[in-house]
């Protein structure tokens, strides 16, 4: 090994060492938040305000380290390549020669072992571990190579965006939501916060990329009352439904033309008892706030919060009514389903005679049919529920009634953010009461309401 050779095995040992400091800074810089570097600087901390410069703008300066690491790690392959070519590589043997390549490929695997710990793991780890005391250190020299290298970076991220297909990110695609879901994860490992708090705030980073169409309420689960319906089958339908804001519909469902509320029915009911069977309820609905099916959840939240509302229409691209979205849905995405002290855990089935038997709308129509020793020959649904629905030509609501296939369904209790029915009491046809209707019409008033 020549002189010169010794110098180049230096040059890039000093290049690796010093790509392994700008990963710790980087791993520091990006683990320190905004608050805690005002926190630095209140108590006077040497470094600290250059460091609350620097998280004020973290990409900027990540990719400042991300450059020069990048030149570091690649200038020190190169010469390190060139040694090992020059000290190992048979004398007269060609460029080309198979000896030469395999000495290329020797040193191409020692640097990439070295690269993966010196630089990828052990300095990551250290800048993690003590992000403040490395983000105060390399705070100074970060700032000062970021004005050095000046432009450089980000005439570099507009090359790589203008060569990537699509939209590229203007600060640059290394400052990622996937580094900061590694922090919480990292804060959860370290019981820095609870595991339902991890959970919660990847939650949020979900929710911009979840869309409405996802946690609305479909179209066929939708509750609707028609324009024309009196104040009292308003309040009849709100009661059975358990919904305290419910659509108002012209000719169809897709001619939503206001939603009309509980609390307005009843204020208004109660100052005018006549009002009750004269006025419709089109009379004090509001309006609609429509929504496209294609809008970010995140966005629908800070509108709905904006404009207090609580309920949203949402449309699809031909503007028909795909579903309907409330403000529960959303927050829901976030905190999980929310469940209040009417909901209870449905029975699957439950023997209440020796012909009735009360079970869960979910259950499979082929268990029901062997409960009844009875043949249900429909491919179109699966659940009781679902067969409730198909015959009804409605959303079952607590006491719609309908006969079908030899058995008579009455539909019972609600639960869930989406007030579905949970339970339907079954009984053969023939045991069912005398005078009972195929159907209960939603306009219809619940047993027990008064005249």
């Amino acid at each position: 090994m020549t002189p010169n050779d010794v110098a180049l095995v230096a040059i890039a040992a000093a290049l690796v060492l010093f790509a392994g400091v700008l990963a710790s800074a980087e791993a520091a810089l990006s683990s320190i938040s905004k608050a805690r570097a005002n926190e630095l600087v209140r108590d006077g901390r040497a470094g600290s305000k250059r460091l609350l410069a620097v998280v004020s703008d973290t990409p900027r300066f990540v990719n400042t380290t991300l450059l020069l690491r990048v030149v570091c790690e690649t200038t020190a392959t190169v010469l390190v390549t060139l040694v090992v070519v020059d000290v190992l590589a048979p004398s007269g043997a060609g460029t080309a020669s198979p000896a030469t390549w395999l000495e290329v490929l020797a040193a191409a695997g020692v640097m990439v072992v070295v690269s993966y710990i010196v630089v990828g793991v052990a300095p990551r780890t250290i800048g993690r571990q003590h992000s403040e005391r490395v983000g105060l250190m390399t705070a100074g020299p970060v700032t000062a190579l970021t004005a050095v290298l000046g432009p450089v970076p980000q005439l570099l991220i507009l090359i790589g965006n203008a060569l990537t297909p699509g939209r590229g990110f203007r600060e640059g695609p290394f400052a990622t939501e996937a580094e900061l879901r590694e922090l919480v994860d990292l804060a959860a490992q370290s019981r820095v916060i609870q595991s339902g708090e991890s959970k919660m705030i990847h939650s949020v980073f979900e929710l911009g990329d979840t869309l409405v169409r996802e946690v609305m309420v479909p179209r066929t689960d939708m509750i609707f009352i028609e324009r024309h319906k009196t104040l009292r089958q308003m309040m009849s339908l709100a009661l059975r439904s358990g919904f305290s804001r419910i659509p108002v519909i012209g000719e169809n469902l897709d001619d939503v033309i206001g939603v009309t509320y509980l609390k307005d029915v009843t204020k208004r009911v109660f100052d005018n008892h006549e009002a009750e069977t004269t006025e419709r309820v089109e009379t004090v609905m509001r309006p609609a706030l429509f929504v496209p099916d294609s809008k970010p959840a995140d966005e629908l939240m800070r509108e709905m919060q904006a404009r207090r509302m609580h309920v949203g229409i949402v449309v699809d691209e031909y503007g028909g009514t795909a579903g309907l979205v409330t403000i529960e849905d959303l927050l829901e995405e976030i905190v999980g389903e929310i469940t209040d002290e009417y909901d209870s855990d449905p029975v699957e089935v439950e023997r209440l005679s020796d012909s009735a038997v009360r079970v869960s709308s979910r259950l499979p129509i082929d268990e029901l049919a062997e409960l009844f020793d009875v043949v249900i020959d429909d491919e179109d649904v699966e659940t009781v529920g679902g067969l409730m629905a198909k015959y009804l030509g409605k959303v079952p609501i607590p006491g719609a009634e309908v006969t079908c296939e030899g058995l008579h369904f009455q539909a019972e209790s609600l639960a869930g953010r989406r007030n579905k029915v949970v339970t339907v009491v079954v009984m053969p046809a023939s045991e069912a009461a005398a005078g009972e209707t195929s159907a209960n019409p939603y306009g219809a008033e619940p047993a027990g309401y008064g005249a």
